[in-house]
C-alpha cells in the first residue's frame, strides 16, 4: 500500500514532494548541531504535541517518539494538552534551552507570530506538523509538513455527491466540527461545503465543534438527534466523534451507516473497524505517522539546508470493502 511507502520515499529524498513557493528564513548558526549544549553533534528537536485528544494523536506522538529514537535525535517533548497558551510556553522554553530545532502542530491558527519571531531571533528553525498556522510572515516557519486538511474535506463531498446522484430527494447533513479555530477543521469544513455544491438538495442543517473527541462527538451527536429528528448523514471532521456519535446513534434506537450515513476523516484502526462492520460508509485517511519526515527535515534543517516550504503526506480513502482488506497491516 502507498501508506507504508510514504517514509522510505521521504527519507530518500524530501525534494521530490510538492510544495508551495517560498523558503523559510532560521539564521545561519541554526545548525551548529550542539543541542541545549552537549557539546557533541547529537541534533536536540524540541516538539510541542497538540494534546492526546483522539487515537489519530496518540499514533501520532508515537511516531515522533520512535523516529526520533531511531535518527539519534534527541527529543524534547512536551503535552499542550489542547491549550495555546501551554504550547507557547513550552515553545519558549525550548528557546531558552537553546534547542537545536523546535518543531510542533498548532493547537488553533492564529496567535503565534511573536514566539515564532523570538525562534527566529535565537537563531532555531522551526518547522510545522500537522497544523498549519496564519502567519503573513513565511520566514517565521522553515517548513509544514502535513495533510491537505481541504481536500480531504473535498474527499468527503464527494463521496456523497455521488452517493446521492441521481436522487431529488433533500438530504439532511449534521456535521461535527473539530476544534473551533484549528486548521483542520476549517479547512475539512471548506471543503465539504465546497463539495456537495454540486448537488443543491444536499444542505447541512446543524454543525457544532465535537472538539476532536470521542465523548464531545456522543454528545453533540444526542444534541442533533433531540433537535433535527430527520437526519441521512453524518459528517465528523476526525474518526473519534463519529465513533462517539454511533453511540448516541444506537442508543436512539436508530442504525448507523444505514438509518444515518457516516463519513469520517482519519482512518485510525477503530474507525476501520466501525466501517468494516458497516456502522461508518466511508473514511478520508490523513496519516499521523509524521515521525520519519519530521526527523529527515529536523537534520537538514539543523544542518543549514534550505527545506521545502510544504511537504504533503499521500493518503487515501476507504470504502467498507477496502477497510477489510486494509485492517490487519493497521499500524494506529
Amino acid at each position: 500500500m502507498v501508506r507504508r511507502n510514504i517514509s522510505a520515499a521521504v527519507l530518500s529524498g524530501v525534494l521530490a514532494v510538492s510544495v508551495l513557493a517560498g523558503c523559510g528564513g532560521g539564521g545561519d548558526d541554526a545548525g551548529s548541531g550542539t543541542g541545549s549544549g552537549s557539546g557533541d553533534d547529537k541534533i536536540t528537536l524540541g516538539f510541542s504535541q497538540v494534546g492526546a485528544e483522539s487515537g489519530w494523536r496518540t499514533a501520532n506522538t508515537k511516531s515522533i517518539q520512535e523516529s526520533a529514537a531511531a535518527a539519534g535525535i534527541d527529543l524534547k517533548f512536551s503535552d499542550a494538552q489542547g491549550k495555546q497558551e501551554n504550547q507557547i510556553a513550552a515553545i519558549r522554553n525550548f528557546i531558552t534551552q537553546k534547542v537545536d530545532v523546535i518543531a510542533f502542530s498548532p493547537v488553533v491558527t492564529s496567535g503565534w507570530d511573536a514566539v515564532l519571531k523570538e525562534a527566529k531571533d535565537a537563531d532555531i528553525p522551526v518547522i510545522l506538523t500537522d497544523r498549519a498556522v496564519d502567519s503573513q510572515d513565511k520566514s517565521l516557519y522553515e517548513s509544514f509538513i502535513g495533510s491537505d486538511f481541504v481536500e480531504e474535506g473535498k474527499k468527503a463531498g464527494d463521496w456523497l455527491v455521488k452517493e446521492y446522484e441521481g436522487k431529488t430527494d433533500k438530504v439532511n447533513v449534521v456535521e461535527l466540527q473539530g476544534t473551533t479555530g484549528s486548521a483542520p477543521a476549517i479547512d475539512r469544513k471548506t471543503g465539504f461545503a465546497e463539495a456537495i455544491k454540486a448537488n443543491p438538495n444536499i444542505q447541512i442543517v446543524k454543525s457544532q465543534t465535537g472538539d476532536f473527541k470521542r465523548a464531545d462527538g456522543k454528545t453533540v451527536m444526542e444534541t442533533f438527534l433531540q433537535s433535527t429528528p430527520d437526519i441521512d448523514v453524518l459528517y465528523a471532521h476526525n474518526d473519534d466523534m463519529g465513533l462517539g456519535a454511533i453511540e448516541a446513534i444506537e442508543a436512539a434506537g436508530k442504525k448507523p451507516g444505514t438509518d444515518i450515513k457516516i463519513i469520517t476523516v482519519d482512518a485510525v484502526k477503530d474507525g476501520m473497524t466501525a466501517l468494516a462492520a458497516g456502522k461508518i460508509n466511508f473514511i478520508v485517511e490523513c496519516s499521523p505517522l509524521l515521525g520519519p519526515q519530521l526527523m529527515d527535515l529536523a537534520k537538514k534543517a539543523a544542518a543549514g539546508e534550505t527545506l521545502e516550504k510544504r511537504v504533503l503526506t499521500e493518503e487515501t480513502t476507504f470504502t467498507q470493502e477496502q477497510a477489510k482488506a486494509e485492517l490487519p497491516n493497521r499500524k494506529y
